[in-house]
């Protein structure tokens, strides 16, 4: 074992040194100067799969009850058509990730639009609540795929300086396919609203025709060649892109000549810093309450004796607005301090809505405690929408070595899935038990939030995908160095 171990030291410091003076060299190129206008087309073609994502989650709010009476659907009956979608991201987190390492990025893109697509038309044409179920799953499944190849998609294509806020657009068009699937379902059927499902899919297969892979999926792949091409292509003409290209090559080549990962080599020693921060930023993201708020956010503002209808619009419109400006200063804020403001923000909303529930349930200041809960809600959205629901999804898709992106990034996404599961199937029940007792439990989740990022969340903005992966790396390697030195000194 210890021959193993210096093996792997000594393969990780070949990554460290020419990285970190081969990605500082080159990231002196370029700049602001570079020709990015077919980053900006890919990020486009791509983030069309994170607005059906949206399109996806926001279905079955304003349809619920067209569909009930039209095919003449029990309660029960509508709401597993509702959670089984969730079930179908379950599934699609667990397989995407290998699937995308195997047929690439831009395939696994077309994979999951292929899904949406038979999930969609099996709903439009449904008569009963078997073929309903059946497309719910698919849309699922094209949902949680899309969940994780957009963002690590995004995040190889696009120039440092840029990562941050491109690969945040994801939650911005997510949160835009819900609000518009929400809006435009008042006004169109059930089934018209799946047709309409399909347009974001359109979109993305056709625009793959004009976009490159990933070009550190296909250095990976051996394809130095295209590789290159496509680097050259991204970054435009006239950019200087060698010290990248080595940069990235030097770093595969490394991995290449470790063993090939398996799902237990995650929690090897190396790998344990990134996989633990990817997942528990998930189990926060969703633990913390956003599912359960988002899912009965009418319930929430009719508990506490404010209007439903105006709530859910301001709810809505907060959410696009505040997100849009998240994505738009990551690359300038950074990763951390956007995340723990949003952290902070969490904690303060569920206070004051506690706050208001208590009141509510004690008789006391009724006038007031309907103001505090809408208050505390739209604390909460927009906290959650600046920070937290897009940092956790951009620090996935950097953090990770590309040998074991696709499994790591399934696990992360898996969790993630889980997560929402579970607060949103639990959301009733605690309501049930105690309405500010709910938030309260939510406000101690993201307390921990906030002492979990201070301590353990790496600062990846301005850094290139091999620099994070070779710091990571270096920590690693030092606490095995001195492990071993330790046992040394003791025998």
């Amino acid at each position: 074992m210890a021959i193993k171990e210096d093996v792997e030291n000594v393969v990780q410091e070949n990554i460290r040194e020419p990285l970190m003076r081969g990605g500082r060299e080159g990231s002196g190129r370029g700049g602001s100067k570079e020709d990015q206008g077919m980053v900006y087309l890919s990020t486009f073609v791509a983030v069309c799969g994170s607005y059906e994502f949206g399109c996806c989650l926001g279905y079955s709010s304003p349809t619920q009850s067209a569909i009930t009476e039209d095919l003449n659907l029990s309660t029960s009956e509508y709401s597993l058509f509702g959670s089984i979608l969730t079930f179908g991201a379950m599934i699609g987190a667990i397989t995407i990730g290998p699937i995308t390492d195997f047929i690439g990025r831009k395939g696994a893109l077309r994979m999951s639009c292929a899904f949406c697509v038979v999930g969609w038309l099996a709903i439009y044409f449904a008569e009963g609540a078997w073929a309903l179920d059946i497309g719910r799953l698919a849309t699922g499944y094209g949902m949680g795929a899309f969940s994780y190849v957009v963002p690590i998609f995004i995040s190889e294509i696009a120039p440092k300086n840029l990562r941050g806020r491109l690969t945040a657009l994801t939650q911005l068009m997510i949160v835009s396919g819900i609000s518009v699937s929400f809006i435009v379902g008042l006004v169109v059927s059930w089934r018209a609203l799946a047709l309409i499902g399909l347009i974001p899919c359109a979109v993305t297969l056709f625009g793959l025709f004009f976009i490159p892979e990933s070009p550190r999926w296909l250095a990976n792949t051996g394809r130095h060649e295209d590789f290159e091409v496509v680097l050259q292509k991204l970054r435009g003409k006239e950019v200087d892109v060698s010290y990248e290209a080595a940069e990235i090559q030097n770093y595969i080549a490394t991995l290449n000549s470790l063993p090939r990962s398996k799902l237990l080599d995650l929690f090897q020693k190396r790998y344990l810093p990134s996989v633990l921060t990817a997942v528990f930023l998930m189990v926060f993201q969703e633990l913390g309450g956003i599912n359960g708020v988002c899912f009965y956010v009418s319930d929430i503002f009719e508990q506490a004796g404010f209007s439903s209808t105006v709530g859910t619009i301001i709810y809505a419109i907060l959410q696009v607005v505040v997100t849009g400006i998240g994505a738009s200063i990551m690359d300038k804020a950074g990763r951390k301090p956007l995340i723990l403001s949003s952290a902070s923000g969490l904690l303060l909303g569920c206070v004051v809505t506690a706050i208001a529930f208590f009141l509510t349930a004690q008789e006391l200041a009724l006038t007031v405690a309907p103001v505090l809960a809408v208050t505390g809600i739209l604390i909460f959205i927009g906290a959650f929408s600046i920070g937290m629901g897009a940092v956790p999804w951009t620090i996935m898709s950097e953090i990770f070595p590309i040998n074991i992106k696709g499994q790591a990034g399934s696990l992360a996404t898996l969790v993630n899935w889980f997560g929402a599961w579970l607060c949103s199937y639990t959301f009733n029940f605690l309501m049930s038990w105690s309405t500010y007792g709910t938030f309260i439990l939510y406000a101690a989740i993201n307390a921990l939030a906030i002492v979990f990022v201070i301590f353990f969340v790496p600062e990846t903005k301005g850094k290139t995908l091999e620099e994070i992966q070779a710091a990571i790396s270096k920590e690693g390697s030092e606490e095995n160095i001195k492990r071993r030195n330790g046992q040394h000194f003791c025998g």
